[in-house]
This record gives structure tokens, sequence and C-alpha cells, in this order.
């Protein structure tokens, strides 16, 4: 399924191959030679994501780039079933595993591996060649790799990296942080009901 959001639709090289049931919204460009699998998300909300050429997007993989992130997957780079790509620069030749999570703003240099259901926070750069182990955590920049268990030194690292600032632009000591964040994303989400279908039955 393709969507047209904010005026722009995805652009895809006749060499790629797009399933019937992913979803494909937006600023979005997809190189020669990619994949993207059965139920995997390509959002672009407000800014443009690009898949450079034989990269393989698998089953229910969420790729989303933001008006203050955009994305942009190299060449020859695999993004494993549910896994999460949020606003991130993700290098040539990457492996990104089953269920990594992967957040606003940061940059994983070329032949990376992002192992199971590991983490790569926010603002986090990882130079070319660094292996996150499985289940790891990635924080900062420098560079910590952490095993999950050490959550005060995870946290020592994510604090300073402001999610909710960064992200929604909401101070984290806000009272009703919750409130006021969750009501200003819904603001920008509701930018979706304008979407409009560019294949299928409703074109």
């Amino acid at each position: 399924m393709r969507f047209e959001h904010l005026g722009a639709g995805p652009r895809i090289h006749p060499d790629a191959v797009v399933a019937p049931t992913a979803v494909v919204s937006g600023d979005v460009s997809i190189g020669a030679g990619s994949q993207v699998l059965h139920g995997a998300v390509l959002s672009a909300e407000g800014g443009p994501i690009v898949i450079g050429e034989h990269v393989i997007v698998m089953e229910n993989a969420l790729v989303r780039a933001t008006s203050v992130n955009s994305v942009h997957i190299g060449d020859h780079t695999l993004v494993g079933p549910m896994a999460s790509v949020s606003g991130a620069t993700i290098g040539d030749e990457v492996f990104l595993a089953t269920g990594v999570r992967i957040f606003n703003g940061a940059v994983i240099g070329d032949r990376s591996e992002v192992r199971i259901n590991a983490i790569v926070h926010l603002r986090t750069r990882l130079p070319a060649g660094t292996t996150v182990p499985i289940g790891w955590v990635a924080v900062g920049d420098p560079l910590s790799i952490l095993p999950p268990h050490e959550h005060e030194a995870i946290w020592e690292a994510q604090r300073e990296l402001d999610f909710p600032g960064y992200v929604f632009g909401v101070d984290r000591d806000t009272p009703d942080l919750m409130v006021q964040l969750t009501e200003r994303y819904a603001r920008g989400l509701a930018r979706h009901a304008d979407d409009k279908r560019l294949d299928g039955p409703d074109a």
C-alpha cells in the first residue's frame, strides 16, 4: 500500500520489490534491487526516508522519519523482522537483526552489526565495524555498549541525551509530561487524516 503524505509520495525503483501488504507512506525513496517484505511500514512523517540499493527490509519492520530526523539506509543493509529504525542514519553493509531498536539521531557506521533485540539509543554514534551484542544497549557519543542489567549506567548516559526534549520538545521535569507529550504527538500524527492512497481500490 502506497500513500501520499504531506504532498509527497513514494519513489520506488523499477527493480525494487515492495510486498502488497507493506505500507510506504510519504517522501520515501527505494533504490534498485531493494526488497520490502510483508507487513513492513516505511513512514516519512515530515522528513524523507532514503533506502539505498539492495537493501532488505524484512517482515513487520518499522522505518520512520520525522521532520527533525530523516532516515538514510545505505546499500546492502539488512533490517531484520520486527526491527524499528526511527530518524537514524544507517551505513552500508549493516546488519540490523530481529527486534533491534534504533532511535532518533543515531548514526550507525558501515559494516556494523546490531544483534537480536539490541538497542542503539538516541543520538548515539557507532563507528564503522561496531558490534552491539544480543540484547545489549549502545548509548552516547562517545559510545558505551552496556549489558541490559546495568540500568544505572545506561540511565546516566541516557539522561544527558534528553529523549522527551529531543524527540517531542517537552521538558522531562514537566509535571504533566505524558499529557503534553501525547497531545503534542497526536496533533502531529493527525496530519495523516489527509493522506491519499496511491494504489489499490481507493486510488
